[in-house]
């Protein structure tokens, strides 16, 4: 039984080779995304967030900051992979396409890299 279209058998186009790693990439994100947000929804709740020396406090513990920042990439490259995948489903105008992938690359790079910056700030106390 052949599973491939009929109009890609036809064409003679095959897979792109990447859904899978896609996939996984989405999966192993949000596994770590499911361990990690209990805990650091729990520790900034438990040692709150309004004072900002106590905030400075719970991020000079290496264990905490290493954790926020795991978090913090998990969370935005699954966002990022997430999205392309809207885009790719549902936006079908091929310069438009490509331009919201940069754009969606980008965006999360900055994103991310000042993320852990502003971590990395709170941990040294600077």
């Amino acid at each position: 039984m052949n599973l491939r279209d009929p109009l890609a058998t036809a064409r003679g186009l095959g897979s792109a080779k990447t859904g899978f790693g896609h996939w996984w990439a989405q999966r192993v994100s949000a596994v770590v995304l499911a361990l990690l947000t209990p805990f650091v929804v729990y520790c900034l709740a438990r040692y709150g967030i309004a004072d900002y020396a106590a905030l400075k406090t719970q991020f000079a513990n290496p264990l905490f900051s290493a954790a926020c920042i795991l978090y913090v990439l998990a969370l935005f490259w699954h966002a990022r992979l997430g999205l392309q995948v809207v885009v790719e489903d549902y936006v079908h105008h091929g310069a438009f396409e490509v331009i919201l992938q940069v754009l969606i690359k980008i965006v999360f790079s900055f994103a991310a890299v000042a993320a852990v910056i502003a971590i990395v700030r709170l941990a040294s106390g600077s």
